[in-house]
């Protein structure tokens, strides 16, 4: 028989015969499982976050999604694969999986940014499991992102580079050099406001056919099945505590984050300084006390 370290990683074997890799870490009698963004990233946003929460007695659990790097990916060209994967309701099934095979209840969950949406799904639909949600610079709709992000792109770029942009976006010349170098300038000040503080690779781990499945091409152009998305109607009926965390300087609207905040029931709005989408990795130390003394207080 063999028998397996729970403190390590280790591949979930789904009831649909795929392998997702999974890591848990840490000690403690908080369980945190957390829930990468994307759509089609990596769990690596998350690799310190076992060392970093130890303060706090946090054991945290982290896995790649189906698709993503270092869990199976499926022949995602076929088209009966991509009609039984390619929606909301199968990631969040595939949340609650992953759940049960690591064994967790009453426990915490965190999602970034598509992780907010799955994270949000799974608690209209599992709550009873939960103990408390953390939303990671994710709304509850998608319609104030896009407004929010084309009006970012109007204030950093000059009328004509716009019109540049929107052109290129008209003609799907997503690959046009000009047209990239301007996208990676929203990477540069929104997505990541600290310096190159991103997780570096030699090739490319997104799973692209998700991320252009659900989202599109890039952040700028919402043309995938994400696009309609709005939770903005139910999200009173979240009945745990909610811990809403965004960067000052990022891509989701805050204004939608205070009115978040107004609307669920027991929420913590908490605005991490000098940071932007990715909150975790441009200012760690507030935003891990932050989350750590909340975790600690709901415990």
């Amino acid at each position: 028989m063999v028998k397996l370290n729970p403190q390590g990683s280790r591949f979930v074997t789904l009831d649909n015969g795929y392998h997702l890799w999974t890591q848990t870490l840490g000690e403690g009698d908080i369980q945190l499982m957390t829930v990468h963004g994307g759509p089609g990233g990596t769990n690596e946003i998350f690799e310190n976050f076992a060392q970093e929460l130890k303060p706090f007695g946090v054991k945290v659990s982290r896995y790649d999604q189906l698709g993503s790097w270092y869990s199976d990916q499926p022949d995602f060209s076929d088209p009966q694969i991509r009609e039984q994967f390619f929606n909301i309701a199968y990631y969040v099934d595939e949340v609650e999986a992953v759940r049960q095979a690591l064994g967790l209840d009453q426990f915490f969950l965190l999602g970034q940014s598509w992780g907010g949406v799955l994270a949000i799904e799974y608690a209209l639909k599992y709550g009873q499991h939960l103990k408390g949600l953390i939303l990671s610079s994710m709304i509850d709709n998608l319609d104030e992102y896009i407004v929010n992000i084309n009006r970012i792109r109007e204030s950093m770029f000059s009328p004509e580079e716009v019109a540049y942009m929107q052109a290129q976006e008209a003609a799907h010349h997503f690959d046009d050099a000009h047209y990239q170098a301007l996208v990676a300038q929203l990477g540069e000040n929104y997505l990541h406001h600290a310096s190159d503080p991103q997780p570096k690779h030699l090739i490319s781990v997104m799973a692209t056919p998700v991320y252009n499945y659900f989202q599109g091409d890039n952040e700028f152009v919402m043309v995938g099945a994400l696009k309609d998305w709005d939770r903005r109607k139910d999200i009173h009926r979240i009945n745990v505590p909610t811990y809403l965390t965004f960067g000052g300087h990022e891509t989701m609207p805050l204004d939608a984050a205070q009115r978040m905040a107004d609307t669920i029931p027991d929420a913590t709005l908490h605005i991490t300084p000098n940071a932007g989408h990715g909150q975790m990795l441009d200012n760690p130390r507030d935003y891990f006390e932050s989350l750590g003394q909340w975790l600690a207080a709901h415990r």
